[in-house]
């Protein structure tokens, strides 16, 4: 069995998540559910970033202990991803003793190989990012992704890592991997970048206690992007033997606003300590609310509990991958999502399995009826082998979109397929069969409904988990959900299966209880 190794950025914990960072998690965990449905071995990797001082600033302001506070914000975090059904296999602190290690270990060799040496910065420091910024990368003295908050000029000693001299080895990773940054106007804006030339940057910070102590110099900590960056590896319990068994990593999904540090100072820093590098990063747009992107800094960040509570977890999460998409950025408005599901969601796919189920319970006394078989008098419409074929189809096109990270092409398929079976509905008019005891028909429509709707359970499964083991469980399946993969979709077998009732997948607000809310 192949394996597959998938990451997503750690996430600060100077507040609770809000919608931007539980796209880039819910978009990873589509991702590790479809690896796993495709027979991978997959290792789907999270985390906290705790050595942040903004981090130890709001430890301060709570009156606690910063090792206390980054405790109870890791139950919170994990809270949520519970909440959203987010699959991941480990969590990693930037605060654990594993975590420590892989960082003491990588800084001890890159030292040792002559690509860390002891300066003076001078230069502006956003506090937000935790980033040190050059005045190329200021708009009118500002961080863009910080307007609000004013740029500090620093000057302290600091240990700096040789990033220049890595300016060629990185050019020619990208014309020897084309593949390695996607997409492919992300991989462009690092190109440029890089062309332009590179300068060595600051990995430590001096004074400061909230950090690793640097191996060869304990009375600084490491820099915390430096710091960060590593879990990726210390994860995977380097540098003890057998780390090997995860590293390189397959996948790095990280936001477009950290494609520097992942695609230019990551892989410098593994180059420099004769590691292998990540196979590829995928840079994700952001969720904008009117057009801005969503921040916690700047009051744009849209209530993720509100977001949930409005139609549940499944349907935020596929509102999230099918409106927004993977590569680009895209809006999010209450609107938007109330559109999405009703018209998707319910008057699609709920519909679908609602109709498909209490007709064999209608007809066939909840027994999935067999189709007829060679020999055998054949049915006179032929909307079956259609419906088939269009299944067939969809499964193809699923498979490489959801290789190619196009999540938003594979949640389109998923409601493409739906939408296709409930026009076989009405093309075969199951009801004017039974009334016209064409039994021959009558079971060939049924059986072909039903197979449709278990193979739309399983590719909806990445984007809805709570919903789709419902569909399945309510199709009388033997097997369980959990280890159903692509290789059961071709002959599926669902003939003589007792349905049940048609679970409520998506229901529509009450009118008579006021509908929606305009938003929270």
């Amino acid at each position: 069995m192949s394996r597959f190794f998938l990451t997503t950025a750690i996430d600060y914990v100077n507040s609770r998540p809000h919608l931007g960072t539980a796209y880039e998690k819910i978009a990873a965990d589509v991702i590790a559910r479809y690896k796993r449905l495709a027979g991978v071995d997959t290792r789907f990797l999270m985390g906290n970033d705790e050595h942040s001082q903004n981090v130890y600033k709001k430890a301060l302001d709570e009156g606690l202990d910063p090792l206390a506070y980054c405790d109870q914000m890791e139950q919170e975090f994990r809270a949520t991803w519970r909440r959203l059904d987010i699959s991941f296999d480990d969590f990693i602190r930037t605060t654990e003793p594993r975590h420590k290690a892989g960082v003491t270990e990588l800084a001890r060799r890159i030292f040792e190989r002559g690509d860390i040496h002891e300066g003076v910065y001078e230069g502006w420091y956003c506090v937000s990012c935790e980033e040190f910024k050059q005045e190329k990368d200021l708009v009118g003295g500002r961080c863009p992704l910080h307007p609000t908050i004013k740029p500090e000029w620093i000057s302290e000693k600091n240990y700096f890592f040789r990033l220049s001299k890595y300016q060629q080895p990185l050019l020619d990773h990208f014309a020897a991997h084309p593949e390695f940054l996607q997409p492919e106007i992300r991989r462009n804006e690092i190109l440029r970048f890089i062309e332009a030339g590179l300068e060595d940057i600051s990995v430590s910070r001096a004074g400061q206690s909230w950090g690793i102590p640097l191996p060869f110099d304990p009375g600084s900590v490491v820099y915390v992007w430096f710091d960060a960056l590593i879990n990726y590896l210390s994860a995977t319990g380097f540098p003890d033997t057998g780390y090997e068994r995860l590293w390189p990593a397959d996948l790095h999904v990280v936001g477009k606003g950290i494609t520097r540090f992942h695609c230019i100072i990551w892989p410098a820093m593994l180059l420099a300590a004769g590691l292998e590098l990540p196979k590829l990063v995928w840079a994700h747009g952001y969720v904008q609310w009117e057009g801005t992107k969503m921040s916690k800094t700047a009051g744009t960040a849209v209530s993720l509990k509100a977001a949930i509570e409005r139609h549940g977890a499944d349907a935020l999460r596929y509102f999230l991958l099918r409106e927004v998409g993977f590569e680009s950025d895209g809006n999010f408005t209450w609107d938007r999502f109330d559109a999405r599901y009703t018209a998707d969601l319910a008057d699609t796919f709920g519909n679908l399995v609602s109709r498909a189920l209490s007709m064999v319970q209608r007809y066939r006394d909840g027994t999935v009826p067999e189709l007829p078989v060679s020999g055998t008098a054949r049915p006179e419409r032929s909307e079956g082998d259609s419906l088939e074929q269009a299944t067939q189809e969809t499964i193809a096109a699923y498979t490489r979109a959801m290789d190619a990270q196009e999540l938003q092409h594979g949640a389109a398929l998923v409601i493409e397929l739906a939408s296709r079976a409930n026009r076989y509905v009405e093309e075969t008019a199951p009801w004017k069969l039974a009334k016209e005891k064409k039994d021959a028909e009558l079971d060939s429509v049924l059986a072909n409904l039903v197979r449709a709707v278990a193979r739309l359970a399983v590719l909806a499964g990445p984007f809805i988990p709570g919903k789709a083991p419902l569909v399945w469980g309510a199709l009388g399946a033997s097997q369980p959900f959990e280890r159903v993969g692509f290789a059961d979709l071709t002959a599926l077998p669902v003939t003589g299966q007792r349905v049940a009732k048609p679970p409520p997948l998506f229901p529509k607000p009450d009118a008579a209880q006021g509908g929606l809310p305009k938003g929270r």
